[in-house]
């Protein structure tokens, strides 16, 4: 790979992972709600997710989706569903859980790998980077050994850095309705983020 190549991977990492998506949102919200040490569960499984659909799309498996629109959609209305799911119970959440409570919407390592699988916006990057930095006759094992860890670095560091902002955010969020509207407000974003991959 080129240092021109690599050059314009950073960038296009950089621009795709630090914007606010499915991911991120969830990263903050959990944070806050739960505490930076809950939500690093998720942290850690974005990128595992992440890294697994770009070896799949790597592997043919984008080919295949692109290839099937019914399987295409059917990807989609599972991400979507979910999605305004988690923006519901995340509405109506206006209090710290207590004592090991669990009514504010926690989001697993096994969910948050397989919530990449649904994610509209990781399948187009995983897309865009295979078909740009990675399917490269003859060379797409090394390019993708080069690849993987970085898409992988850049996961983990947008995710932990958005999930430290939720936690800073928990003493502030305790007094009053904070809470109440800081999670009305993730939860319109995580409603616009669907609302947005509806439409790609």
């Amino acid at each position: 790979m080129t240092p021109a190549e690599l050059t314009a991977l950073l960038a296009l990492l950089t621009a795709t992972s630090f914007t606010p998506g499915p991911n991120t949102t969830l990263s903050t919200a959990l944070a806050a709600n739960h505490g930076l040490s809950a939500a690093m569960r998720f942290v850690c499984a974005v990128p595992v997710g992440w890294g697994l659909l770009l070896v799949a799309c790597a592997l043919g498996l984008g080919a295949l989706v692109e290839s099937l629109p019914a399987l295409r959609w059917a990807i989609k209305g599972i991400g979507l569903a979910y999605l305004l799911w988690l923006a519901v119970q995340l509405a109506r959440r206006a209090q710290m859980p207590v004592h090991g409570e669990s009514a504010a919407p926690r989001v697993g390592f096994g969910t948050g790998v397989a919530l990449q699988f649904v994610n509209i916006k990781a399948w187009l990057n995983a897309l865009l980077i295979t078909a740009g930095w990675v399917a490269v006759s003859g060379e797409s094992m090394q390019r993708l050994a080069w690849v993987l860890p970085v898409a992988m670095a850049y996961g983990f560091a947008s995710n932990f850095t958005y999930a430290l902002v939720g936690s800073a955010l928990r003493q502030w969020l305790r007094h009053g309705r904070r809470l109440l509207w800081f999670n009305r407000v993730m939860a319109a974003v995580l409603v616009a983020t669907a609302a947005w991959m509806a439409t790609v």
